[in-house]
């Protein structure tokens, strides 16, 4: 049995849900950073007051970084990648943090302390931000550091009740033994996506050698639903009174009404989910909709910037019908963290720590089939020659 716990780092570690999905029983957090001090004093909050260093990536050195971890953790900035963003990708002011982080990782296999393995996590729309420029870029600086890498698309509703696909690219130094079963002979369809393969077949040969299609297991089946997260008396928001509730619905179209009619004639309490968009009207004018949704699992949560982008509910319990923004909680909720973590007074700085985080189940399954089967393994085999 180990006895000596896997190192990582967690870059951009917001409120630590990277931190919280490997867990404290096969791992230990050597440094963590965030540029954002609100989530840096939240990080303290739950993981302790040294547990974070707040501050500008690109104003870190490898002096700063102790040890050789075995894992580094890095959920970079989306804006600048996202579909919804201004389409600056690598080059943007956010999302192009990815550089000075990734000058760290080359400054630390200069040092002859080459991280084992290096996993990104970050947008689809990463995938065909210029044309697939921005993630061959991406793909490049693994292949110049000396590392096989290989990508995988997961969705969070295979563990919550949370539409959330998301890019994980995860690297292992070229010298890493990797065992049997952990890499296939191609793609898989559920999680080498269509977006996925036709990315890599733009990438240049020299990636291409040293792609690895990673292999995963489904998981169990999750029976759980989004009505079961929901708080009856929340302390965050208030539930909206009858005439806002009037107002909501007015908003929704003929087929988002009739959704929440049949919702009222199954006889069954149902919770729908709803965000407000813009729409063009049969006239080609634009207004806004709210749009819901009753197959009981949560739209994406989004980084609030502006009313629209917030996340609502709507619950049916026969001819009664309330509506409220999601809770705080609720918003924890849906990214796996549980009732015990500290969030932010803060409505909208909660929905802000959350709605940029990583699903934390999602992090275990990972650490589950790649991470510390790669680590533990190279461990046993090192262990036998000595």
């Amino acid at each position: 049995m180990r006895s000596e716990k896997l190192s990582f780092f967690e870059f951009f570690a917001g409120g630590g849900m990277a931190r919280a999905g490997l867990g404290s029983d096969a791992w230990q957090c050597a440094f963590s950073n965030d540029f954002d001090h609100k989530k840096s004093r939240i990080y303290r909050q739950n993981w302790g007051e040294e547990a974070s260093v707040c501050g500008d990536v690109g104003k870190l050195n490898s002096s700063d970084l102790p040890g050789s971890p075995n894992l580094v953790w890095a959920s970079f900035p989306c804006q600048d990648l996202s579909l919804a963003g201004g389409g600056a990708g690598l080059r943007g002011d956010r999302s192009g943090t990815f550089w000075p982080f990734w000058r760290l990782m080359d400054d630390l296999v200069a040092d002859g302390r080459a991280p084992d393995i290096i996993a990104l996590e970050n947008v689809c729309g990463t995938l065909t931000s210029h044309g697939g420029e921005d993630f061959a870029a991406i793909c490049n600086t693994f292949v110049k550091s000396g590392y096989r890498f290989g990508a995988v698309v997961i969705d969070a509703a295979l563990f919550v009740p949370h539409s959330r696909p998301r890019l994980f690219v995860i690297g292992v130094r070229k010298d890493f033994p990797i065992p049997q079963g952990l890499v296939g002979d191609g793609a898989s369809a559920q999680w080498h996506t269509k977006a996925l393969r036709t990315a890599f077949d733009r990438l240049p040969n020299k990636s291409k050698r040293d792609w690895l299609w990673w292999r995963l297991t489904p998981p169990a089946l999750s029976n759980m639903r989004f009505a079961d997260l929901i708080e009856e008396s929340p302390k965050s928001v208030s539930w909206h009174s009858s005439e806002q509730t009037a107002k909501l619905l007015g908003m929704m179209s003929t087929v988002n009404l009739a959704k929440v009619n049949h919702a009222k004639r199954s006889g069954l309490k149902m919770v729908g989910t709803i965000y407000k968009r813009t729409r063009l009207d049969a006239q080609g004018n634009k207004v806004q909709r709210a749009e819901v949704r009753f197959d009981d699992i949560a739209g994406c949560l989004r980084t609030p910037a502006g009313g629209s982008s917030r996340q609502l509910i709507l619950v049916v319990d026969g001819k009664r019908v309330k509506s409220r923004l999601i809770s705080s909680r609720e918003t924890a909720r849906l990214m796996g963290l549980p009732d015990s973590y500290a969030l932010p007074e803060n409505y909208n700085e909660a929905y802000h720590l959350t709605g940029d985080g990583v699903v934390v189940p999602v992090v275990r399954h990972l650490a589950d089939q790649i991470f510390e089967p790669l680590l533990l393994s190279a461990s046993a085999r090192l262990r036998a020659v000595a």
